[in-house]
């Protein structure tokens, strides 16, 4: 079975812890912090591999996980980094959280490696918390928690035109006698049970990728039949064909077959309903001269009106199969050249959390006045996952002091605009808001 969709579990690697130690040397009976930094957790790291085309791998093995970092070691011995886990997808993949079904990325146009998850940061040891009035810390920062989650990835062709049409309309036979695609063809429903993609080669630097998916049908939007489980492959195209069967072989009428699937479009996605469309009437070699222009009148009479073109063909002969490639290569160069992205509704940074059960304390410091001490495992690993150097990482410090309560304690230790608060080596001046 072709896969192209796969859930599976993710998990960066913890930071490892930073370590409590102190000198025990000869000689040396006050020796200094000497406790060392844990090491960084390895990323989940993602890498488009050109020679993949399902996500058969992903349904094999579901859990992968990254190495975590080593806690930091006396005589200020740094741990070692948690080994980075790499996840080779096919071309055209986007992953999404698979709670909330947003998406993460897009690795359609990536070349290079994109790490999804960072591992945690280690924590620091005793030794980086020396100050001119604390000269012997007795703890360490934790290293930052592992992010871990459930994601969907989702295979979504990179192609420039999408074949769309009944069961047996003739979209593989049209694949096949236009390009070097060779899909299986028989003459019965869901013959196609696979996408398959070609390469339309008009020469003189003409020419374009064409994907053929399983025939929709009534219901595909809602997931009835095969078309619905790779209606996703067409959503990166820039054009759509839609085959019909003009002769009618099986007794069903081609102008409601053309209704019917472009509602199916509609109700899958409006942005996809409204892709470029031209039709292809194939099968016209089986119709008599009078029953030909019958039921190309009646495409045009009703499809027309829209400018949509109808080219009368013949998949199995070729006939007025030359004139609908060319026409479609002009459409494609006359439609913007960017490549159809799909663009990222959460970022990575909205899985880190605090724990609502580590304790932590705010205290007026009783070596200097007008200081303020707030401490705890709950702010240091706030901290560890927290860059407040950075614009957007001060916003979420601001917001977890404030809805954590910390400010309201401050308040209630008496503290006045301009008195510092200090966490963990950081210091900042307060005041209170207007």
């Amino acid at each position: 079975m072709f896969a192209d969709r796969a859930k599976i579990f993710v998990r960066s690697g913890k930071g490892g812890d930073g370590h409590v130690s102190f000198r025990r040397e000869l000689y040396v009976p006050n020796g200094g912090p000497d406790g060392g930094d844990g090491g960084d957790g390895g990323d989940v790291i993602l890498r488009v591999d050109q020679g993949l085309n399902t996500l058969t791998d992903f349904r094999n093995i579901r859990k992968y996980k990254a190495g975590d970092g080593e806690e930091g070691g006396k005589k200020n011995c740094h741990g070692a980094d948690g080994a980075d886990i790499v996840l080779k997808v096919p071309p055209g993949t986007i992953v999404k959280d698979f709670e909330t079904g947003k998406v993460l990325v897009d690795m359609a146009e990536r070349t290079e490696d994109y790490v999804l998850f960072k591992g945690g940061k280690g924590g620091k040891g005793n030794r980086q918390y020396v100050t001119s009035v604390m000269q012997a810390p007795k703890y360490a920062q934790p290293g930052q928690p592992a992010i871990e989650r459930y994601l969907t990835l989702e295979l979504k062709m990179i192609a420039d035109v999408g074949l769309v049409g009944f069961p047996s309309a003739g979209k593989s036979t049209f694949l096949a006698s236009t390009t070097n695609a060779r899909p299986k063809i028989a003459d019965y429903h869901f013959t196609t049970l696979v996408p398959n993609l070609g390469v339309v080669d008009l020469g003189a630097k003409n020419g374009f990728i064409m994907a053929d998916i399983p025939g929709i049908i009534e219901g595909a939007s809602e997931g009835v039949g095969l078309g619905f489980e790779f209606l996703r492959h067409i959503e990166r195209t820039r054009v759509l064909i839609h085959v019909v069967d003009a002769a009618a072989v099986e007794g069903r009428d081609p102008v409601e077959d053309i209704h019917m699937i472009n509602n199916e479009l509609k109700k899958y996605s409006e942005d996809l309903a409204k892709r470029p469309m031209v039709i292809a009437a194939n099968k016209i070699d089986l119709l008599m001269e009078d029953e030909r222009k019958e039921i190309l009148d009646r495409l045009e009479n009703e499809f027309g009106k829209d400018g949509v073109k109808i080219f009368p063909i013949s998949a199995a002969t070729k006939e007025g199969v030359k004139e609908l490639l060319y026409a479609v290569n002009d459409m494609i160069k006359d439609l913007p050249k960017e490549k159809i992205i799909f663009s990222p509704e959460i970022t990575p940074d909205e899985f880190n959390s605090d724990d609502p059960n580590l304790p932590f304390i705010v205290k007026k410091s009783e070596e200097e006045d007008n200081v303020y001490l707030v401490e705890g495992p709950r702010i240091e690993r706030m901290l560890g996952y927290t860059n407040l150097e950075d614009e957007r990482g001060f916003l979420f410090f601001q917001k977890f002091m404030k809805n954590n309560g910390i400010l309201d304690e401050l308040n209630n230790l008496g503290i006045q605009d301009g008195d510092t608060v200090r966490i963990y080596g950081h210091e900042f001046d307060y005041y209170h808001e207007d």
